[in-house]
Parts: structure tokens; sequence; C-alpha cells
């Protein structure tokens, strides 16, 4: 096992081994493996590490408008980068639109994933501190949620128009029933304004610049369950999905409108956060299952 062993490293005297694989074949199979696994492999030798450089391995790791997302930073920023380095950049959040929306590729597949804050969009009485609060948190990516104390008509309203490249999107709203904070070190949850989300559902919707529609309804509160067994959506982040989205070319950008709303004014409700709208590849919402998804 110890000859075996030597053979991985350089400079081994005992036959030919991975260190004598030509570099250039080496990045032709880095190509078929994703960034975390060629990192990896980066370590055994020189030819390895430099394969794992090649801007032609990482070229194919890239979405193909990539250029799009880069035209968010200032051009002194990425101009003299490595395409290695440019995934590494755009792997991590993107900020724009007055850091109200993040984008970044997923760091194992490269696909674009986004964020919206509640502050890039329109809430209905936003305005108005007898309704809503805006509460500083560390618990969102943007630090800060729209909290709903009362209100008879609610609404959220989003639009996004962006060079999304091919793909089928997931889009979900992240929301927390109750008021949370921390006290002693403890995170603690605060349900005194909760109300009037288990009456009717929240209705859903998104719509697309090319003529795609989806919604969905769900009542976000289970008074009924709580009796029984104890609500499983109070005091938790919950993703709600909207539903999905095609996009087949980037060209031209797709448009993205999005909503949700219980605009029954026979009651009141309250006592709920709004954090942000996530557009995600489906297949990684599904397997990555952050948070919850309803």
């Amino acid at each position: 096992m110890g000859a075996s062993l030597s053979n991985l490293t350089e400079g081994a005297t005992m036959g030919p081994g991975l260190g004598d694989i030509p570099e250039s074949c080496v990045a032709c199979v880095f190509t078929y493996l994703t960034p975390p696994e060629i990192c990896n492999l980066a370590r055994l030798n020189r030819a390895f590490r430099g394969a794992a450089s090649s801007d032609s391995v990482w070229e194919k790791k890239l979405p193909p408008n990539y250029q799009d997302l880069l035209d968010l930073f200032p051009a002194e920023r990425y101009q003299s980068l490595s395409k290695k380095d440019i995934f590494a950049q755009l792997s991590r959040s993107v900020p724009f639109d007055d850091g109200n929306k993040e984008v970044w590729l997923d760091r194992t597949t490269g696909r674009v994933c986004m964020s919206i804050s509640a502050k890039g969009m329109a809430i209905t009485g936003i305005e108005d501190r007898r309704y809503w609060n805006w509460v500083p948190t560390e618990e969102s990516r943007f630090h800060v949620v729209a909290y709903l104390q009362q209100i008879w008509w609610f609404e959220v309203d989003g639009v996004l128009k962006f060079p999304f490249p091919a793909d089928i999107y997931t889009l979900s709203f992240r929301l927390h029933l109750g008021r949370f904070a921390k006290r002693l070190g403890r995170r603690v949850c605060n349900f005194e304004h909760t109300h009037g989300w288990d009456i009717k559902p929240v209705r859903f919707e998104l719509s697309t610049s090319d003529g795609q529609q989806a919604s969905s309804e769900s009542c976000i509160d289970e008074t009924e369950q709580e009796e029984a067994y104890g609500n499983h959506k109070r005091g938790l982040w919950i993703e709600y999905k909207v539903g999905e989205f095609v996009v087949t070319d980037s060209e031209p950008a797709t448009e993205v409108r999005f909503s949700m709303k219980q605009i029954d004014c026979t009651h009141s409700k309250g006592g709920l956060c709004v954090d942000s709208v996530f557009i995600i590849p489906s297949d990684l919402k599904e397997g990555k299952r952050r948070g919850f998804l309803k």
C-alpha cells in the first residue's frame, strides 16, 4: 500500500503515477467535475494544481452570460481576474439595486440564484408605523425585515427584470409568524400581534414577460393543529413556494412580477415578518431544502 500511495506524489520513482498525467488531460477531466471536487484534487500535485487554475476549466463552470453579472461591478474589479477568480467572486453574494437585491452562483453547480429584500418590494401601508415597522436582524441576509403589527388590506408586490440563464426557477417568499428577538443570548418569539392568518389563505402569484403564470394559496397559521399537537409554523422562517417559471434564453431579459395578498377586509391580520423572495433553480431548491418550503 505504501508503494501505491507513493505513486500519487510528485517525483515518485516506482513507475508512472498521477504526477505523470499531462496537465491538459487533467484539465479535460476537470470539466466534468464540480468546483468543490476540482479544488480538493488541486492539492494532489503540480499538474493537478495547474489544471485546477485553467481558464478553460472554469469557463465551463460559469453561466453563459456571466458577463451580465460582472457588469454589476465596476470594470476595474474584474478586468484582470482569471476565470477561477471570477467564479469565486460571483459565488459570493453580489448586491445591486441599492443593495435590495442579491445574485450569486451556486458553488457546486455554477447556476444563478437570487434574493430580493422586502425593501425592494411595494408593501401596502409600509410608511405607516401603525401597521408596519422595519426590524433590524442578523436572521436576514439583508439585515432587516418588515414586521406587520396589524392591517386589513395585506398586499406585497414586486417586479424584477434580469437576464436569467436558461433554467427552470422556483420563486418563494420567506416569512416568519411572530416577532423574534434575543434576550440574554437566547432567541425568543412574541406572538402578541399574530392573528387572522388561519381564517382565509394568503394568495401567492407570479407572472413573466413571456406569458407564464403560476399561483398558490396557503393558510400560514395553524390554530387548530396548535391545540392538539403544537403549532409548527409559528416562530420559524418558512419559504412558501409561489410557483415555477422557465427561461429558455438570457436574451431578452426576463421580467418577473410576484405578489402575495390577503385582501379580505372583513378581518384584520398581523404578527408577520416579511424577509425576502428567493429565485432558485428548481432542482437546487428541492435538493437543498434550505429552511422549510411549503
